[in-house]
């Protein structure tokens, strides 16, 4: 078994970008913020005592920001193949999903404002059906992530020919 919890010996799993880790840490922030401060305004209404709001939330925020960024960092990984993108992710609810290239109805290499001061992008396959019609992969560096996208659109082209 890898480190990724995969047990598939013959394809070895890549890792994502380094700064992935900052990026999921940067996100984990945004979202804890406004919950601390509305533990603070819950305190400062003397709506319960002193410390029984922020600090168990202060606790769980640092966990959260600490913690949770690199286990996630270390539950995803990939692996790409002449014919397909295998994608592995999760902690709590593992997922390996397989993609065929001659499934992919188009490719998007996207960044968000966060992705961008680290210089990574999410590669998005979708795929024709409804559910599970499309796979993200985050944390690539953006080179390597529109490299991909253009490699996988070469072969999606090759198919339909």
């Amino acid at each position: 078994m890898n480190d990724l919890g995969g047990t598939n010996a013959d394809e070895a799993l890549e890792q994502l970008h380094p700064s992935y880790v900052h990026v999921v840490r940067i996100e984990a922030v945004l979202v804890m913020v406004p919950f601390l401060i509305g533990s603070l305004v819950i305190e400062g209404a003397d709506v319960l005592p002193t410390g029984l709001a922020f600090a168990p939330l202060l606790l769980i925020a640092v966990i959260v920001i600490a913690l949770f960024p690199l286990r996630r960092y270390r539950a995803r990984g990939f692996a790409m193949s002449d014919d397909r993108l295998r994608v592995v992710r999760g902690v709590l609810f593992h997922a390996d999903v397989v993609v065929p290239f001659s499934r992919v109805q188009h490719i998007d290499v996207t960044q968000g404002p966060i992705e961008r001061l680290f210089g990574l992008a999410t590669l998005t396959l979708h795929t024709a059906g409804t559910h599970n019609h499309s796979v993200a992969l985050p944390g690539l560096a953006h080179e390597q992530a529109t490299a991909m996208r253009e490699e996988i659109r070469q072969h999606v082209k090759r198919e339909s020919m």
